[in-house]
């Protein structure tokens, strides 16, 4: 089974890179443009993985990591912020919440790619084939 990555972000061109990029990578991939858009999705379907913005239309990033961090069947999705808020402080913040890791935009395609299997834990697996 391909892991399923959900990817949050209200810039239309990001979710479409990502989605390509995972998909290439063997994943399913799914987007949300916002904060409510993105509970909705993570509540229909279980996500292996969450990318997510900080600055959305409605409930910014972290208040959503918050969020799902709270809920006990959400608890555990693992979370990279994927966003152009580059501050130390938004970085500690983001991480305080417990997401894996904090990406700023522009990002690398390859690195992002590289990363997965990390990320996904036992998924990675798939990614590589075996």
């Amino acid at each position: 089974m391909r892991p399923f990555v959900l990817c949050v972000d209200d810039e239309r061109d990001v979710t479409d890179l990502v989605r390509f990029l995972l998909v290439r990578a063997g994943c399913e991939a799914a987007a949300a443009a916002s904060g409510r858009a993105a509970l909705a999705a993570v509540r229909a379907r279980r996500p292996d993985l969450v990318l997510l913005d900080l600055m959305l239309p409605d409930i910014d990033g972290f208040s959503l990591c918050e969020i799902l961090r709270r809920e006990p069947t959400t608890a555990r999705i693992p979370l990279v912020m994927l966003t152009a808020w580059a501050t130390p402080d938004a970085q500690a913040h983001g991480l305080g919440l417990g997401a894996l890791a904090y990406i700023t935009k522009p990002f690398s395609p390859r690195d992002l790619v590289e990363r997965l299997p990390g990320w996904l834990g036992r998924a990675g697996s798939v990614l590589q084939g075996k």
